[in-house]
């Protein structure tokens, strides 16, 4: 069984403080594929958890949120009022809408390398780009630190996604999805559990206790002075 990488000193305290960072999110990525790659390859068709998709169109799709970030804070000028044009299309109706797609004829070990790869190239764009760098995203214009976070939140959750799917188990550094929470959920309540089920829920995948199960969510991709301040939910 593959070991999992070694964590970077004080990852797992949810009180660290400061951003965000590249460093963060190349781990996300690493401990994911360690996890994933436990998977028997008959497990990959299963759908993974609550999505609609199965687990390799998920990690597909995981693979080109993490592209489709790092080209937004690639050109000289990165696009404010719109994604980079790739063309993004799905290979079956109900499928993800993806620009990456791995090669079927490589099995499971290629999907996982192509997950690889995109996280590397999101991690050296988040190093090399300046802060005071903004591109467009639905969500709020973002600066490098609110890509990596965005990045880590798709990596975590659709990990889990996956794990419930491939019959993994999945529990992420608490320090990390603290950092992300911070960063992108300023409305979930600070007490309403530990970092890594209150991110689950604040991407609508669990209940917690006084706080039902939400049908819509979204994170702010803008810095915080860049943002309204927003109540406590």
């Amino acid at each position: 069984m593959p070991q999992q990488p070694a964590a970077v000193p004080g990852e797992a305290d949810p009180d660290r403080p400061g951003p965000v960072t590249a460093d963060d999110l190349g781990l996300a990525v690493r401990l994911a594929v360690a996890a994933l790659v436990r998977a028997p390859v008959s497990a990959w068709a299963a759908r993974a958890g609550s999505l609609e998709w199965d687990c390799w169109e998920t990690v597909e799709h995981l693979s080109d949120d993490l592209f489709a970030y790092a080209v937004q804070l690639g050109p000289a000028r990165p696009p404010m009022d719109g994604e980079v044009p790739f063309v993004w299309r799905s290979l079956r109706p109900g499928g993800p809408a993806n620009a990456v797609h791995a090669d079927r004829a490589a099995g499971t070990a290629g999907l996982l390398q192509v997950l690889e790869a995109c996280g590397a190239l999101l991690v050296a764009m988040v190093r090399t780009t300046p802060p005071q760098v903004r591109a467009h995203h639905v969500f709020g214009a973002a600066d490098p630190e609110g890509f990596a976070a965005m990045g880590i939140v798709e990596t975590l959750v659709h990990t889990h996604d996956l794990a419930q799917g491939l019959g993994l188990d999945w529990d992420p550094p608490a320090g990390i999805c603290a950092r992300v929470l911070r960063r992108l959920f300023p409305d979930v309540p600070g007490d309403a559990a530990a970092p890594w089920p209150a991110l689950l829920w604040a991407t609508g995948r669990t209940a917690l206790p006084g706080h039902p199960r939400l049908t819509d969510w979204r994170w702010y991709a803008a810095p915080a002075p860049e943002r309204p301040r927003l109540p406590q939910r």
